[in-house]
Parts: C-alpha cells; sequence; structure tokens
C-alpha cells in the first residue's frame, strides 16, 4: 500500500522538497545583497528533478531481502541534494557581491509560483484519492 502511494506522490514529493530548498537559496542570496564578496548561489531545479525522480525509481528497484512475511519491506531511500552553482553576474559590483536583486526576485517569484502550483496539484490528488475511499 506504501509503495503505491509514494509511486502516487513521489514526483509531487520531490518538487515541494526541492522548490522549498530553492526557496531557501534565494532569500540566502536576497538575505544577502549587500555583503561584501558574497557570491549568490542556485541550482538547476529541472535538472535536480529529474535526477530525484531517477533516484526514486532506484530506490524502488533495491529490495532488502526479508527472512519472514511478517518483516516490513524495505527499500533504498536516496535523498537529494541540490549541488548548488554560483549564478554569474550581468554586472558585478565594486565589492565583489554577485547578487543581482531584480533576477533574484524574479526567481523567488517563479519558485513560489511553482510550490505553489506543486502543492495545489499534490492537494487535489489527495482529495481525489480521499473521495475515491469514501463508503
Amino acid at each position: 500500500m506504501f509503495g503505491r502511494l509514494s509511486a502516487e506522490f513521489g514526483v509531487h514529493q520531490s518538487a515541494l522538497g526541492l522548490r522549498q530548498q530553492r526557496q531557501e537559496v534565494l532569500a540566502a542570496n536576497i538575505a544577502n545583497a549587500d555583503t561584501p564578496h558574497y557570491k549568490a548561489r542556485d541550482f538547476n531545479f529541472h535538472q535536480q528533478l529529474n535526477q530525484a525522480v531517477q533516484g526514486q525509481e532506484q530506490a524502488r528497484a533495491t529490495r532488502l531481502s526479508v527472512t519472514s512475511e511478517r518483516h516490513i519491506p524495505g527499500g533504498r531511500l536516496s535523498p537529494t541534494a541540490p549541488e548548488l552553482l554560483y549564478r554569474v553576474p550581468a554586472q558585478p559590483s565594486l565589492d565583489g557581491n554577485t547578487v543581482d536583486m531584480d533576477v533574484e526576485r524574479v526567481a523567488f517569484a517563479d519558485n513560489s509560483m511553482g510550490y505553489q502550483s506543486s502543492l495545489s496539484i499534490l492537494s487535489q490528488r489527495i482529495k481525489t484519492l480521499g473521495a475515491a475511499l469514501q463508503p
């Protein structure tokens, strides 16, 4: 049962987790906009989501052997730790800070919209499953 639920929610769960991690990175960039020599960071969301989905498929393929039918079958968990990249500035400041507030605000707003969309899709899937389970 849990295998089916994790398969149903797996992509959306990974997307929410990655969106949340990206929001933290972008918020750190915005918070350090005036910090000398601060280098803006970000990661490629789509690439990281593809890696997370592939990791989930590999985790489903990996199974532990059980010695009793009452044992809970287990699998490998693959945490998604995004590879942070440095953002290349269009015009670096004199103090070495590479945060461009316009770029950061747009990326923050875009990521927020993606987070809300993923959350809405996930919420609707949960409501649909709940309605299917009603007698």
